[in-house]
């Protein structure tokens, strides 16, 4: 199986960065904002995210204030197909979500299932003034009508191909993969 890399660290990095300063720009400022990372790789995005919009506003100490996770396993509409994995913690800043615009924060933009799921689970959490959604990598085939507000890089792809995101915190290095044939 072939397989090629799309982003190394320093083109994450960058789309990480462009990232920050487009949710500053969209929102005015980072008053009022919460990411909320999915699960798995979602998360440490939404860490990473924080600590840079943070440090763009002047305010290191106040990344911890912007970031949580929102676990969306029991949300998901593949549960009866045994396509299970544990749940995972949500965890909001202290302030809620309520009046918030709260950014959900994901590795890859696929069929736009998983972002349902997290909408069903975040109004369960609040009611958020706005949502927004940044992924790393948006590969298109949608099933449902769903589009990112922050890309870090659109990656066309064929339904064959699989996109491998590796992140440090878990798989102890950044890279985006490609692997598989065209159909």
């Amino acid at each position: 199986m072939t397989q090629r890399t799309v982003l190394d660290a320093p083109d994450m990095k960058r789309a990480m960065t462009r990232i920050a300063h487009e949710i500053i720009e969209s929102n005015k400022g980072s008053d009022d904002l919460v990411l909320l990372g999915i699960p798995r790789r979602g998360v440490p995005l939404a860490t990473r995210l924080a600590e840079q919009i943070a440090s763009i506003s002047g305010r290191p100490e106040m990344a911890s204030e912007l970031v949580g996770s929102l676990d969306i396993t029991m949300y998901r509409d593949d549960l009866r197909s045994g396509a299970y994995r544990a749940p995972e913690p949500t965890t909001i800043p202290a302030e809620g979500i309520d009046a918030k615009t709260v950014v959900l924060v994901d590795d890859v933009l696929f069929s736009g299932r998983t972002i349902r799921a997290a909408l069903d689970a975040l109004s369960d959490l609040g009611r958020p003034a706005k949502v927004r959604l940044a992924v790393l990598v948006d590969r298109g085939h949608r099933d449902l009508p769903i589009r990112a507000d922050h890309v870090g890089k659109n990656l066309p792809t064929s339904s064959s191909e699989r996109v491998n995101v590796s992140l440090a915190e878990i798989d102890g290095a950044d890279e985006v993969t490609i692997s598989g044939g065209r159909e």
